[in-house]
């Protein structure tokens, strides 16, 4: 059953009322109503695609949260192989919200790390909804650390509302795991790609974003806090969560253009979520199409150019 967003209301309810009339055939064979469905099916057809060509920044926000886009682990079983996940900080214990292992890409041993935010209720809490604890950005620092020490490139999927902020959490050094975390991007001397595949939030997005190249999905965002909580501490307001979007500039395509992703995949028309093989393709495309540009590079040479990047970004803005 397709779960519709609040903007597809009006989708829903065309796209009810054809397969409504297909029901009723089903029950009366004597009934000839495929005519009346198809011109249905068009007109919701057109819909989505204006629909979808004209999202505002809120809307991809809605878009790039919605549950049924396809979740890290989706990615993992579509486009490695051989895949072996690790586990734990060696420290503290494992945490859910990150998952992580050896695996083959097209042939090529790889680390693969990512956000995973779980798929129903139960899978959802034992993933703590994506939002990693100290202990996993532990866990990603400790498997970037082996990928370097065998010379394996690093593919990071992201897809996180933030790092989790409980008690416990910054007990255990949540903000200094981060910039661990984030400070091991910088160190490693193999490729290091990153894909937004839905949320890219706050540090704990950053904290397995710092790459080489930085690749973001047409509808998934990134930014250094939710439109929600920019509403509230902007305008003591979370229902201005739409005017916070606008002014975040967090969607993939005024990300390109301010220099911070280095390229937009596209996504079928209507979202990862109605069309998923067809997006994890691409997905997979576009990291082999990167993993062939980095190849060549030399250790010194990747540190080198991934820590310009940064240090050029801070030099724009700030000019």
């Amino acid at each position: 059953m397709q779960n519709y967003l609040e903007f597809e209301k009006p989708l829903a309810e065309i796209e009810g009322k054809a397969e409504e009339l297909r029901a009723m055939a089903r029950q009366n064979k004597e009934m000839d109503v495929e005519k009346e469905a198809a011109a249905l099916d068009q007109k919701a057809g057109d819909m989505l695609v204006d629909m979808y060509q004209s999202l505002t920044p809120w809307r991809k926000c809605q878009v790039a949260r919605h549950p049924d886009r396809p979740h890290c682990s989706d990615y993992i079983a579509e486009m490695f192989t051989e895949y072996t996940p690790l586990a734990g900080d060696r420290n503290f214990g494992d945490d859910h919200a990150i998952l992580g292992g050896l695996a083959r890409f097209e042939g090529q041993p790889v680390m693969v790390i990512g956000h995973e935010k779980g798929k129903d209720t139960e899978s959802r809490l034992h993933h703590n909804f994506g939002m990693a604890r100290p202990e996993g950005y532990r866990k990603a620092i400790r498997l970037m650390d082996m990928a370097d020490r065998f010379g394996l490139p690093i593919i990071t999927l992201i897809d996180t509302t933030g790092a989790y902020p409980g008690k416990g959490a910054e007990e255990r050094g949540q903000s200094e795991a981060i910039a661990r975390s984030t400070e091991k991007c910088l160190q490693v001397s193999v490729p290091l790609i990153s894909v937004i595949i839905g949320e890219g939030g706050s540090g704990g997005a950053v904290a397995l974003a710092t790459a080489d190249r930085l690749a973001m999905l047409e509808h998934s965002v990134y930014s250094v806090i939710s439109p929600e909580g920019c509403a509230s501490i902007l305008w003591k307001d979370s229902g201005k969560m739409r005017e916070a979007a606008e002014a975040l500039r967090l969607t993939a395509q005024d990300l390109l253009q301010l220099g911070i992703a280095d390229v937009v995949i596209p996504e079928a028309v209507g979202g990862a979520h109605r069309f998923r093989p067809e997006t994890i393709a691409n997905v997979k495309s576009e990291i082999g199409k990167l993993l062939v540009e980095l190849s060549g590079k030399t250790p010194s040479t990747l540190r080198r150019q991934r820590r310009k990047k940064y240090l050029d970004m801070g030099s724009k803005s700030l000019g």
